[in-house]
């Protein structure tokens, strides 16, 4: 029960806002209100809104009881901006409308979309959004806004600032304003015309001061996100392109942000990248003001410049991909990371020949040597993005990683550099390194921090103490460059900025938000200690996530992001349960152990997707296999073993109660079925049932067989083996009989493995946390295709493919496993006829399929078939995860949820798993059969 004015607020939110979008225990406060910082508050309260009539009201039922009130978007945010010890409001993934201009000038952006979301939207068009983060896949525009999020290329020309051409706000006591309608802006002005006067005054004072006039037009000539965007006040007449402006970077202190319109910008097709290697960071940055200066006077055209730092390069020295050279340098190797682009490939080859001889006058390590393949510089740049969170994952355990985010003027970038390395030193932190966007004189360090020790609670003030006043004092820099001001930079806003200019962003606080309710204690906060208060603890847990810093890159590719947890929350969660558990309170870690069930372990897909949007490959997924493994009762482990030593019967089980379910269906017909059956699943808890649902189906394993020189192996899955099609699918063939057909058109001789019904790869069994019986099953398949193709010599083939991604995992023996995708691509395709057939087709990679690095060569096969093929943007795991879909289809469903609106106008739809296609057959209304089938349909044999 909450206190007071809580309570109140709570009751009358509730009346209007979904209960399932509002939360008060202690488990979804706490998840729910973790972001990336090494900061922790505990909301009371946190509230997903949907849409800005919900934040709206909300706001203003804040506003009256003058509750504070915090606004979050992914919570990728480093700087503590986006916790709350009181209101939390969460902007939820369905907050993600878009609007596009006829000429693509433009585009309105709902804060919930990512910056990849509106880019994916921009890119056909050659366009993108200027802000360009490191976290921008999983960044969400509101708080890309809120914060001016730069990052690798946009420097100050393309940030949130200066590609803002309108903004939909709601103020803190509700008001809502669209600064592109007149209307709204009329409406406004009658409403605030007092705030509007306020705030062309502080405008008109500030340009009438010299000198705070000429500090803000010298700090905004480099990166600046410290404080508010002061410069909104001299760079602007009219008083609502002053308040949107203002709006930019301020963290959510003054509105919130309901809608973007960005100017687009050029995104060149054509990109070259290089890394260089100089002897020292003294030279390495020296060529940066040369690259800098060569820029400026339009003798060169150079889109990004990263700096990588000794101890940059040696954490990522071992991972996969890199150069082995990098073993080899001595401590001292700095690399510039140096990108440029173009729209025509001779133009960019003049570009990177114009670099080179820029820096002709340095002596590098290795010959400057500009790529232009995709594979390479995507590597290059996924490296560099990785290093914050590379870093993390090597720490201590139970110590937290800190990243800084500081600029210097360019001309002083040497000198000041070698000084923040030597304050390293000075304070111990001898592992800490330095990266960033060099070009703009903006660097990143990391270093490892404990805090939950006062005396190293001590150093760390002191450091950030001597590390403020060389950058803000002696170097007159930013403290804060890209990342925001947040909790760790408020208490030295003044330091960096001088009294005036302090006291100027006070009195714009104070007229946006007179009452202080809008994220208080972020950029305003007078609370000189605020850095060192309300410090994050990341206790071990499990060896599986323990090296996670909460960063949030994962969330955009859970499939449960948008109902229950994510990867971040799983972990935060299985934190605290061991912070309990490890002090002693046992009671309270088994209350959150049972209240974390149904949205840590029963709405995971265990796809691990997360794993590859992880800089440090973390499988939360591992994690809930683990979870739901110590949770197995001595009967359910009976039961699993008897189907495991029965698989057979178990099969014909299940293909009798397929052709049960599908007898009744045809008798009563859909609705009916779908009404009785959504009854029961009410009432007794049964599986969904579904018009997608296949029948049941028994294979013909003696069909005529072509002797041939070519042989393979098909090893039919269990799944299809026992599930034909539905009455929903148009196709009448089995994925068995499709794949017979093709294999023995492109001249195969098939062998089928031995005891067939009895094999499994035991997916079914591992996912659900049985490992014991998934090992076994797994062991007697190896064994029965090791034999079957003379230990490794014939190809083998699995129909689908999770169950070919569990094989690779488990199998002790090299044999090669083939899914159909890279199968047909590998042996099918040369030995065929290709007829592309002019009807629109979609196609779904599954997650073992991406996890195998397969997507791009899906769409590959799919255009050797179809003129037209269909890639939905936005969807990763289907959600169906197995059996999952059954029991839990709002998973499928929340997964899946922007599937119909992205596959519109495709005839046919592919994918290469049976239980997939079910859900995404249910969710689309297409229907998806295996990629097999339309590689049987478009092909003909060259005999």
């Amino acid at each position: 029960m909450l206190e007071g004015n809580y309570q109140e607020f709570l009751e009358t939110i509730s009346e209007k806002i979904k209960k399932n979008q509002i939360f008060t225990d202690k488990l979804h406060t706490l998840v729910y209100g973790t972001d990336a910082s090494f900061y922790r508050l505990l909301p009371k309260i946190v509230i997903k809104a949907d849409n800005s009539d919900e934040v709206q009201f909300i706001i203003k039922e804040a506003y009256k009881r003058a509750l504070p009130i915090t606004f979050r978007a992914a919570g990728t945010s480093l700087s503590g901006q986006a916790i709350s010890d009181s209101i939390l409001l969460i902007t939820s993934r369905k907050f993600t409308n878009f609007k596009l201009a006829d000429d693509k000038s433009y585009i309105s952006l709902e804060p919930a979309l990512t910056g990849e979301q509106a880019n994916n939207i921009l890119k056909e068009f050659n366009k993108k959004i200027g802000p360009d983060p490191a976290s921008i896949n999983a960044a969400m525009i509101g708080g890309i806004a809120a914060n001016n999020a730069s990052g690798m290329c946009c420097g100050i020309s393309q940030n949130s600032y200066k590609t803002l051409k309108s903004i939909k706000l709601i103020m803190a006591d509700g008001t809502k304003l669209d600064t592109s309608s007149e209307k709204s802006k009329k409406r406004f002005r009658h409403q605030h015309k007092e705030f509007l006067e306020n705030l062309k005054e502080l405008a008109s004072k500030t340009k009438h001061d010299k000198e705070l006039k000429s500090l803000i037009e010298r700090k905004f000539k480099i990166k600046n996100t410290c404080g508010y965007s002061l410069n909104a006040l001299v760079d602007y007449e009219d008083e609502f392109d002053i308040l949107s402006h203002l709006i930019i970077g301020s963290e959510g202190t003054l509105a919130f942000i309901e809608e973007v319109t960005y100017n687009t910008v050029e995104d060149y097709p054509n990109k070259a990248s290089a890394l260089i290697f100089f002897e020292n960071i003294k030279d390495a940055c020296n060529a940066v003001s040369k690259i800098k200066l060569a820029k400026d006077d339009g003798k060169i055209i150079v889109d990004a410049v990263e700096l990588m730092d000794n101890k940059a390069l040696k954490s990522v020295q071992d991972k996969e991909g890199m150069p082995s050279y990098l073993k080899e340098f001595d401590s001292e190797v700095t690399a510039l990371l140096v990108e440029t682009r173009a729209n025509l490939k001779k133009d960019l080859k003049t570009q990177t020949k114009d670099i080179e001889n820029i820096l002709s006058e340095f002596k590098t390590v290795r010959p400057i040597k500009f790529t232009t393949k995709v594979e390479e510089y995507t590597l290059f740049w996924k490296i560099r993005k990785g290093l914050f969170p590379a870093v993390g994952a090597i720490r201590k355990i139970g110590t937290t990683v800190i990243i800084e985010d500081v600029a210097y003027p360019i001309e002083s970038l040497a000198e000041a550099t070698l000084e923040l390395q030597s304050l390293f030193e000075k304070h111990g932190y001898h592992e800490a390194l330095i990266f960033g966007h060099a070009l703009e004189g903006n660097f990143h360090f990391v270093f490892t921090q404990d805090f939950n020790d006062q005396k190293e609670i001590k150093r760390y003030d002191e450091f950030m103490n001597d590390v403020t006043n060389s950058v803000a004092v002696k170097y007159q820099g930013s403290l804060k460059a890209e990342h925001g001001t947040g909790r760790n930079m408020a208490a030295f806003i003044e330091l960096e900025w001088g009294k005036t200019a302090f006291d100027m962003m006070e009195s714009i606080k104070n007229l946006f938000d007179p009452t202080g309710i809008l994220n208080p204690g972020v950029i305003i906060n007078h609370d000189k200690q605020a850095h060192l208060k309300n410090l994050k603890p990341l206790p071990a847990t499990n060896d599986l996530v323990d090296t996670c810093i909460e960063c949030g890159f994962c969330e955009p590719m859970c499939p449960s992001n948008a109902i229950t947890f994510t990867p971040r929350h799983r972990i935060v969660a299985n934190r605290e349960i061991s912070r309990l558990e490890v002090i002693g309170e046992q009671k309270e870690a088994d209350e959150l152990k049972e209240a974390y069930v149904y949205d840590g372990l029963e709405t995971c897909a265990t796809c691990s997707l997360c794993s590859t949007a992880c800089p440090v490959g973390i499988d939360t997924g591992a994690l809930t296999k683990y979870l739901r493994h110590e949770r197995i009762t001595p009967t359910q482990d009976k039961v699993a073993t008897f189907i495991a030593n029965n698989f057979s019967t178990t099969l014909s089980g299940m293909r009798v109660g397929l052709k049960s379910a599908n007898f009744v269906h045809s008798l009563i017909g859909t609705s009916l079925m779908t009404g009785m059956t959504n009854n029961f699943r009410k009432l007794l808890g049964t599986p969904k049932w579904s018009a997608t649902l296949p029948s049941g189906l028994s294979i013909n394993e003696k069909f005529t067989n072509k002797a041939s020189d070519k042989k393979i192996v098909y090893f039919p899955s269990c799944i299809s083996r026992t599930m034909g099609q539905s009455s929903f699918s148009q196709e009448e063939k089995s994925l068995y009989d499709v794949t017979v057909e093709v294999l023995q058109k492109a001249g195969f001789e098939i062998v089928l493995p031995k005891a067939l019904e009895e094999l499994c790869c035991g997916m079914p069994f591992s996912s659900k946390g049985f490992t014991k019986q998934a090992e076994q099953k797994s062991t007697q398949l190896e064994k029965a295709l090791l034999e079957v193709s003379n230990n490794g010599e014939y190809p083998i083939l699995c129909d689908t493919s999770p169950c070919t991604k569990k094989m690779q995992e488990s199998f002790i023996s090299d044999i090669k496993i083939y899914e159909p995708i890279e199968f047909c691509l590998d042996y099918v395709v040369n030995e065929l006829e290709f007829t592309k057939i002019d009807e629109p087709i979609t196609i779904h990679t599954t997650c073992s399929s991406r996890k195998m690095g397969l997507h791009e060569k899906f769409i590959a096969l799919a255009k050797l078939c179809s003129n037209e093929v269909i890639v939905p943007a936005d969807v990763k795991c289907c959600g169906f995860a197995g059996d999952r879909g059954f029991n839990f289809p709002e998973l499928n469903k929340s997964a899946l949820s922007s599937l119909k609106e992205q596959t519109s106008g495709a005839k046919l739809a592919f994918s290469t798993s049976k239980t997939c296609e079910i859900g995404l057959s249910e969710e689309s209304g297409l229907d998806y059969n295996s990629i097999l089938y339309l590689v049987n349909r478009c092909s003909s044999s060259k005999i």
